[in-house]
């Protein structure tokens, strides 16, 4: 026999098109804030890695609101993200610092990089074909065009990528995001950031690097596999030097 429900009803099983499996709630729609957060976030990304927002300078979530017109909810919550990816300190009721970055974490840094990325890139030399090594071409132009236009910031975003689809050819996604987050940890903030309102000349070291890209790319196509291995350790020994 069938107990009553609470209130008095019976529940009969089988009388529910899902008997015996629990009702999901229905799905609630995201906070808008969420989405304010991610535009905000890249915005700061943006400033960090082209030198507006200069390395040892302090900036309060109010001050960042009024900046980019936004409240300082999505401030906050960005610069939490950025703290735990190092580009900032958090500093208790006075805002957040740029973190400043030494010869010595860049050079460390390289060397994880190095550690992960060069393995992996020399095994792929020996299994990935021409053709699909000549589809990063594009990535690899990109770097060169943002290089030569002196725009960091672009640069910085081409150079990922450039790199997360060359190790992405791995098919080990958990490679791919930790590299690139050692990567992006690399980038920011500048050792010489400049003024934004400053005359930005293709940085040497920049079209240097971007130039790499095309001639690596150039070694894996034609399988020139002590080339290739010659290039990416010198790439990651630059990277070092910062």
């Amino acid at each position: 026999m069938e107990r009553a429900a609470p209130g008095g009803a019976e529940q009969v099983r089988g009388d529910h098109p899902h008997a015996g499996q629990p009702e999901l709630p229905v799905p609630r729609r995201m906070p808008e804030r969420l989405s304010v957060r991610d535009q905000v976030l890249g915005a700061l990304r943006h400033a960090l890695v082209s030198g507006e927002l200069p390395p040892g300078t302090v900036h309060s979530a109010p001050a960042l609101a009024g900046r980019y017109g936004v409240s300082a909810t999505p401030i906050r919550e960005a610069m939490q993200l950025l703290a735990r990816e190092g580009a900032v300190e958090v500093l208790p009721n006075r805002g957040f610092r740029i973190t400043e970055r030494s010869a010595r974490d860049l050079a460390e840094l390289a060397e994880i990089r190095a550690l992960l990325e060069v393995p992996v890139v020399l095994g792929l030399a020996r299994s990935v074909t021409a053709d699909q090594w000549e589809a990063l071409r594009p990535l690899a132009e990109a770097t060169v065009t943002a290089a030569a236009l002196g725009d960091r910031a672009a640069y910085a975003e081409s150079d990922r990528a450039f790199h997360r689809a060359m190790l992405g050819l791995s098919g080990n996604l958990q490679l791919v995001s930790v590299a690139d987050e050692l990567h992006r940890r690399a980038q920011w903030p500048l050792a010489v950031p400049r003024p934004p309102h400053a005359a930005r000349p293709a940085p040497a070291e920049l079209l240097a690097d971007a130039t790499e890209h095309a001639v690596l790319l150039d070694a894996l196509v034609a399988g020139d596999t002590d080339t290739v291995e010659a290039l990416v350790r010198e790439h990651f020994s630059g990277a070092a030097r910062g």
